[in-house]
Parts: structure tokens; sequence; C-alpha cells
């Protein structure tokens, strides 16, 4: 899995800064950019987002590449309705030479599974080929390409979206590929908009599991780790 931050709204933070110091002012925005400039955004912005005025977070956006995640995760990905996706066409984009694919680790470790996984692909891609060379359309063959295989999405997710989405995602209890893959983006978001994003992580960093019985049962773990990386 690779992730990549490839644009970000420049100066994320100080956009936020002047659009939440907008609400509260009769100023003009030359005024307003010239006074934030001055000010101490980080404690500014610790005080709003502490109000929970959370809608100017709307005002950065960033847009992240990411590679070598598989169909599974990318079908959980663009559930995230308040974001934009660019992801490559199975369509389009034929696989008849080969086509990677994810071995969930449960799998890797088992020599017996792994080796059942990997036949399966084999077959599945011999007859996707197959298929390709007897003049089936790409299109049309796709539906034989396992849920395993490999894909490449470009997503671009405002900053008030990216802390829902690291709450949900960054969570013990979700799946593991793109648990792995929200950590990864809140790697490479967190130095740039450090304020911003300093307390993401699960929903119980700053409260009570908001699974309820279904806690993972490790919070002063968790807790302890996403500290960890908001410090680094």
């Amino acid at each position: 899995m690779k992730v990549a931050l490839l644009q970000h709204t420049p100066e994320p933070e100080q956009t936020v800064a002047l659009a939440a110091r907008l609400c509260y002012s009769h100023v003009d925005i030359e005024a307003l950019q010239e006074k934030i400039s001055r000010a101490d955004i980080k404690k500014f912005l610790d005080k709003i987002m502490s109000l929970g005025h959370h809608s100017v977070l709307e005002h950065a956006s960033f847009t992240f590449g990411i590679e070598g995640i598989s169909r599974v995760t990318s079908h959980q990905l663009v559930r995230h309705r308040v974001a934009s996706f660019s992801q490559q066409s199975q369509r389009y984009v034929s696989h008849k030479e080969s086509f990677a694919v994810v071995v969930p680790p449960s799998i890797a470790k088992d020599p017996a599974s792994k080796a059942l996984f990997e036949e399966q692909v084999a077959a599945l891609h011999k007859a996707y080929a197959t298929l390709v060379e007897a003049g089936v359309l790409a299109e049309d063959a796709r539906y034989l390409l396992p849920n395993a295989t490999e894909t490449k999405i470009i997503v671009t997710m405002n900053a008030r979206e990216l802390r829902h989405f690291f709450a949900i995602r960054c969570c013990e209890r979700a799946q593991w590929e793109i648990r792995e893959m929200a950590l990864e983006m809140l790697k490479v978001v967190q130095p740039v908009a450090p304020t911003v994003f300093k307390d993401c992580g699960p929903g119980c960093l700053t409260g009570p599991c908001p699974e309820g019985a279904m806690c993972c049962g490790k919070t002063a773990e968790v807790r302890a780790f996403f500290q960890g990386l908001a410090a680094e």
C-alpha cells in the first residue's frame, strides 16, 4: 500500500482561521487577512475546535494518491460521500497480462490457506485472459476479477470530513486494510495541519468508546498510540 498527499489547500490552517474569524468580525476580508497573519493561529484554532465550530474546516481540502489497496477497501472508501474519487477503471484498463492482489494477513500467515488463495487467483486470471483473447471486452471479462484485485484511487476530502473519516476508520473495530490506509492518510496530513488534526483518530480518544458493547477493550493502548503519533 502506498499513500501520498498530492495536493492541499495552501496554508490550510490560516484559511480555516480566516473563515472562522470572519464569522465573528465586522471588518473586511483584507483587514482580517492581515490580522490573522499576526495572530496566534494555533491558539485561535484550539478555541474554535473546542467550541465545535467545525464547519469552517470545510474550507481546507486534501488530495491523496492511494495505490495497492484492494477493491474490498475501495468499496468501503467510496461510502464516504462527502468526498471526490477517481479510480482506476477495470473497464478500460485490461488485466490480461496479470493483476496484482492484496492477500489478507490471516491468509498469508497460513501456508495451506495461502496456497489455496493463490491457486484460485491464478485460475481466475487464466480464465480472464482467455476471455479477453477470445474477444470478450475487458468490461465484461472483469466480472471474474476478485475483490482482492489491487486498485489505484485519487481521493479528495475536506478537513471536516477527514476528521469524521479518521474517527470511524482508525478504530480497532474497522476492517484491517482500510484502518491501515486511514492511519497512513493521518500520518501525511498531521504535519501539514497539526492543530486541525492533532486529536484525530478513533472516537475513543476524546470520550468513551462509541462502539459500546463492541469495544475492542484496548482504549488505553489506542489513546497512547495516537497521542504519540500526534507528538512526532
